[in-house]
């Protein structure tokens, strides 16, 4: 372990703007039975801290806390009756708050092995992100040949969801500001405009009977549009509300509301089906079962990225002490895919 017995993380202190992060030193944490210390090497910065900071996260602590939704590192310590074995090992994690350190406590069974090789800040591209692409992919029940429509494809999850899209045999169709419509074009996507008030017509133009599922992250007006370009038997993936950001209103509140539309719509007889994703369902009443499903899944990710299926798209790496910085572009969004803090 390092000698170095304090750690530097990114505070939260209450709802600031991204200079007012707060940069502090502590302790050494010591890993509890059943947990592991592992020396962050990549993090990201994602929707969810973006909300945080305004205080608009369902279910985030009270300030103040540390951010960060994901990370990538090396287990340097177990704690008492741990596997020895586990030091020296690369993993990656999901924890929701506390990923803005050079160290953090993780419960062992939350680790997912790294495969050798990759690196840390395109591993890190894919853990939270590249299980909620796989997951919802394979939860509209696609097949080869048919034909999605991605909004938000330049975003981290978007960029992971049209490569593996794509993999899968399937058609992309993309939404994105004409400047991420290149790099789109380079994995495979037909771009479009999402600001085209004609944007309806441009996707039934590319695809006449409507598409075979559609993944919203947005959840504002523009659902109902999403909605009604469904070809029969299509699929509506509602998997975030970046509607509610930037502005007062509680996620709560729009979640409410779209929950309460998304019920009707799956009532109507016309064979659509709709679903908002949530990454964590299960975790609380089936503990044991989510683990082992998000071990599974980001085991997979993580392998198609070491085989090169996924070209990790990096947005812009920062340190960690420029996490200020870093938010500060990530939240301009003038690069497509991820934003990293490595430690």
């Amino acid at each position: 372990m390092t000698t170095d017995r304090m750690i530097t993380e990114v505070v939260l202190p209450g709802v600031v703007e991204p200079d007012g992060l707060q940069v502090s030193r502590r302790a050494m944490p010591v890993p509890a039975a059943g947990q592991a210390l592992v020396e962050v090497e990549a993090t990201g910065i994602s929707y969810a801290e973006q909300s945080m900071r305004r205080d608009l996260y369902p279910g985030q602590p009270a300030f103040p806390f540390v951010p960060g939704y994901d990370l990538v590192g090396t287990v340097r310590a177990v704690g008492p009756g741990g596997d020895g074995s586990l030091v020296g090992t690369r993993v990656a994690a999901v924890i929701k708050t506390g990923a803005w350190t050079t160290h953090a406590v993780v419960g062992v069974d939350d680790l997912t092995p790294v495969p050798p090789g990759l690196d840390p800040a395109a591993a890190e591209t894919v853990v939270v992100n590249g299980v909620t692409a796989w997951q919802m992919l394979h939860g509209a029940r696609l097949r080869a040949g048919q034909t999605i429509l991605v909004h938000g494809a330049n975003g981290g999850v978007g960029t992971v969801l049209v490569q593996l899209g794509r993999h899968l045999g399937l058609r992309v169709i993309g939404t994105a500001a004409p400047r991420h419509h290149a790099a789109l074009r380079e994995l495979g996507v037909e771009p479009l405009d999402y600001r085209d008030p004609d944007l309806a017509a441009r996707v039934r133009a590319l695809s006449p009977g409507g598409v075979d599922a559609v993944f919203d992250p947005v959840a504002g007006p523009g659902v109902r549009t999403s909605y009604r370009l469904l070809a029969p038997g299509g699929t509506l993936v509602v998997y975030g509300t970046a509607s509610a950001t930037g502005s007062a209103r509680s996620i709560v509140w729009v979640f409410v509301k779209l929950l309460a539309r998304l019920y009707t719509w799956n009532a109507l007889p016309n064979g659509h089906r709709v679903r908002f994703y949530n990454f964590w369902a299960g975790r609380r009443t089936r503990a044991a079962a989510f683990r082992r499903r998000l071990r599974t899944d980001l085991g997979i990710v993580l392998d198609l990225l070491r085989q090169g299926v996924i070209v990790p798209q990096i947005a812009a790496r920062y340190p960690l002490t420029e996490v200020s910085a870093a938010l500060l572009f990530a939240e301009a969004r003038s690069r497509p895919g991820k934003v990293v803090l490595e430690p």
